[in-house]
């Protein structure tokens, strides 16, 4: 008997928890440090500038135009090859990375990374197929929360080394991370028929509960849904405003604060984690409510984003910068998520992987014109001033969100949130 079919559902799940964390912890050991690594490689501010903007942009790019494509070959061969597939593309580019010197050659990596990788995409996929329909929401925030802690743990261990080791071992030490998630995604979890066979069989009645009337048997049209593109502009803009500060990050924390490389990945990490304690609440928070009220409660919850992200670019104090961090995360907790949540239950239970792809498609798009946005602003405005623009496209998004509400109560359609 395979090992996979002796673990019950739940660790299952747990498994595919740590095995996200591990992995997106792997590559986040990196994240903060690029400019700095960058800017000893580059022969010239023109070329640093490019380099410290694609270095971010290139594997988003990949991801962009390819999770569709990947999302569409797990619906038919499986998720969890996808997931090994993923993984084995991103333990080769790290490793690739870790002997590689020149800034072009890391920048064509950085690309072939996100076009072979996609992981969080068919990992979602392969969540949705083995968890109860009901428990979807609680799914996507799980499965956030794993980034997130991932993000954390990864940007401290990162900064931990690169201040006792060279910037080489950050990227062996990821690839190596990789290679052992292959092996526990293809020892410990079973194919998708599996997973359903054993653990779940959603009954005919549950299915056609769960599943919204707009959404199309044979074929899934998201150019046609308005509700899906709504949802899809206000979680393309917070999360375009999220990574306006990607790029900058680490040179605009070295700066004005004048702190250590540890800190500067531990202020990263205190988003992510925000975004960790907070996820399960916000789950539970906007189960059972119809559209017109959470879009309500989210223009609250960008508001509290546009104040913080505020008091942030005006500090000069370490602990406030830090809690001001902190409570950043806590408000996206209720975003990326509760949004996902909403556009995969618009999708047929046989398209969630072309769903989900296409949302991560247009995440990535939005991510990259976040970080092209931060990295022109802060040359040509001032790296002092990025905070204040990141708090004027929260702005942006709070009417977006306003506006789509009214919209949506004017043609009195109501959707809810996947609940018991």
């Amino acid at each position: 008997m395979p090992v996979h079919a002796r673990i019950p559902l739940r660790w299952k799940i747990h498994i595919l928890f740590i095995i996200q964390l591990v992995s997106m912890g792997a590559m986040e050991m990196s994240g903060p440090f690029w400019p700095v690594h960058l800017r000893a490689l580059a022969g010239s501010d023109q070329i640093f500038t490019i380099a410290s903007i694609g270095v971010y942009v290139g594997p988003m790019l990949g991801i962009m135009l390819t999770s569709t494509f990947w999302g569409r070959l797990g619906d038919r061969y499986g998720h969890k090859a996808m997931m090994i597939r993923a993984l084995a593309g991103l333990a080769i580019t790290q490793l690739a990375l870790a002997w590689s010197n020149d800034v072009f050659v890391i920048l064509l990596l950085r690309f072939l990374q996100g076009a072979c990788a996609g992981y969080i995409a068919p990992a979602q996929a392969y969540g949705v197929s083995i968890e109860n329909p009901a428990r979807r929401a609680k799914l996507f925030a799980y499965l956030q929360v794993s980034t997130n802690l991932g993000s954390l743990l990864g940007a401290l261990i990162g900064g931990v080394i690169l201040d006792h080791a060279a910037f080489f071992w950050i990227n062996f030490s990821a690839g190596l991370m990789c290679v052992g998630c292959i092996g526990a995604v293809a020892i410990l979890l079973p194919t998708v028929s599996a997973a359903r066979r054993h653990d779940t069989a959603p009954t005919k009645t549950t299915t056609a509960k769960n599943t919204p009337s707009n959404a199309p048997a044979a074929s899934l049209s998201v150019l046609r849904s308005p509700q899906i593109l709504s949802l899809l502009t206000i979680l393309g803009v917070l999360l375009m405003a999220r990574m306006v500060t990607q790029s900058p990050f680490s040179i605009y924390v070295l700066s004005t604060f004048d702190v250590g490389n540890w800190l500067v990945g531990l202020c990263y990490g205190l988003l992510a984690m925000g975004f960790v304690v907070s996820a399960s609440f916000w789950a539970r928070h906007f189960e059972n409510r119809d559209m017109g009220d959470v879009l309500a409660r989210m223009c609250a919850i960008i508001a509290g984003c546009v104040i913080v992200t505020l008091v942030a670019g005006l500090t000069r104090s370490v602990p406030v910068f830090t809690v001001m961090y902190f409570s950043w995360g806590v408000l996206l907790g209720a975003t990326t998520p509760v949004l996902t949540a909403l556009i995969s239950r618009a999708a047929g239970e046989n398209h969630q992987g072309h769903v989900l792809g296409i949302a991560q498609s247009s995440s990535q798009f939005a991510s990259i014109t976040g970080i092209a946005l931060g990295g022109l602003f802060s040359q040509s405005v001032g790296l002092s001033k990025i905070y204040f623009f990141v708090a004027f496209i929260y702005f942006i998004g709070l009417g977006i969100t306003a506006t789509v509400r009214i919209a949506m109560m004017r043609q009195n359609t109501v959707a809810r949130l996947p609940g018991e």
